[in-house]
């Protein structure tokens, strides 16, 4: 791999962020702009939404088993069992089930809009598509925004229920806990700020999902090792965008509490 000069690696760092932003706020006024393709936005939702609901399902059941497991122990140590499923519901709803599940999707969906948008880049198709008068940007862009953060909305939802139910399975069978004081704690646990901590992040990460798989699909270049580059960056991207922008909603959100 070619050393670049640090001064051209920051010039080309800046030149990545502007041309981002650029295609976002594209992205977000096509959002207004006729028109806007419904039937692709409908088939992305079926591709991103219903492909993204087994691994959503497992890793949400799973996240919740965990933290039932792991913090048994220390409630037990100070007998309170009994709020197991109000640390659950907490840590599920508001932090993990949209951090985890955004994860997921962006490993599955981001690298997938990567790689399909590279391909039609790198065969002249995008550039076809210009010079038959359609905005490549409408066409294949805004759709695909339009679908992740709609569909990403309610798999988070879903990923939240599973785990509240995965942090069931181990309360009722190896904590031996009723049924009513698992789930009562856990209703009673949670507040409105709670909620919609936990349904404000998915807006805004189905947003870098998608507005990062389709950047490094329409900026790929070098063939078909390009495509494998620039599925490989768009993953890498945007789990390390989620989480920095999970840490910035975080403070704003507590701010506004």
């Amino acid at each position: 791999m070619k050393l670049l000069h640090p001064g051209d690696y920051v010039k080309r760092s800046l030149l990545a962020v502007q041309e981002y932003s650029l295609l976002s706020a594209r992205a977000l006024a096509n959002l207004f702009a006729q028109p806007l393709y419904l039937a692709d936005a409908i088939q992305q939702a079926d591709l991103i939404g219903v492909g993204s609901l087994p691994i959503v399902v497992l890793t949400g059941t799973f996240t919740g088993m965990v933290l039932a497991l792991n913090y048994s122990p220390t409630l037990e140590r100070f007998g309170s069992l009994s709020l197991t499923g109000n640390l659950v519901s907490l840590s599920m709803v508001r932090e993990l089930g949209p951090v985890l599940t955004s994860l997921m999707v962006a490993g599955r969906n981001a690298s997938g809009m990567a790689s399909e948008l590279g391909s039609m880049r790198v065969t002249e198709q995008i550039d076809a598509m210009r010079a038959l008068g359609t905005d490549p940007m409408k066409k294949l862009v805004t759709p695909r925004v339009i679908a992740t953060i709609f569909m990403l909305f309610f798999l988070t939802i879903l990923s939240d229920l599973v785990g509240l139910f995965g942090g069931y399975i181990i309360s009722f069978f190896k904590l031996k806990l009723n049924t009513y004081q698992y789930w009562n704690t856990a209703y009673q646990a949670l507040v409105f700020n709670d909620v919609i901590t936990g349904l404000v992040k998915p807006i805004f990460f189905g947003f870098i999902i998608a507005t990062i798989g389709c950047y490094y699909g329409m900026k790929t270049k070098g063939g078909t090792q390009g495509v494998g580059r620039s599925t490989t960056q768009a993953v890498v991207a945007a789990s390390v965008l989620i989480l920095a922008i999970d840490v910035v909603l975080t403070q704003f959100l507590l701010e506004l509490r």
